[in-house]
């Protein structure tokens, strides 16, 4: 045996020794995702392949109230909290967290998709600012703020009959 090849098999695989172990691609169950919000409202979580669906009904009288605005605000209110982050952090191999909004009889009133990357830490700080503002009892114009944060950082569609894109 040539005295080099031990020197030269450790210089060929030492480098792949070193290198970090790949992330765990472990995927949460719906009854883990459901536990990560927090809401009085009826709430159901579905993954399928790597993209968790989260469904929570609206009060219709939100709508009643509040029209379009609060029609589009819905998925909003949930996509951007510490639990779709955290979902994120503590999965990674989750691609997308989308949110449905429907109305107690099932009907579909919005939908909003972030996608993993799309958020730096910056802009999640920011995130949660804007719809924890918008989440408290402040003036209409937060809702709208999280509305337009919404509609350049997620992928959405807004059931016509409660409201349109802009």
């Amino acid at each position: 045996m040539d005295p080099r090849l031990p020197v030269a098999l450790v210089l060929l695989l030492g480098p792949a020794a070193c290198e970090p172990s790949p992330p765990d691609l472990v995927l949460p169950d719906a009854s883990e995702v459901e536990a990560y919000y927090e809401t009085e409202r009826r709430l159901e979580a579905e993954v399928s392949g790597n993209v968790v669906e989260v469904r929570v009904d609206q009060p219709a009288e939100h709508l009643r109230r509040g029209g379009t605005l609060w029609a589009k605000v819905g998925p909003y209110v949930f996509v951007f909290t510490e639990a779709t982050r955290g979902l994120f952090e503590d999965y990674p191999g989750l691609a997308a967290v989308r949110v449905v909004t429907r109305l107690p009889d099932g009907s579909e009133v919005a939908r909003a998709m972030l996608v993993r990357d799309e958020l730096s830490d910056v802009q999640w700080r920011r995130a949660l600012n804007i719809a924890g503002k918008a989440r408290g009892e402040g003036p209409l114009g937060r809702l709208d703020e999280l509305v337009r944060w919404g509609e350049e950082h997620t992928t959405f569609e807004y059931n016509p009959t409660y409201a349109s894109v802009r």
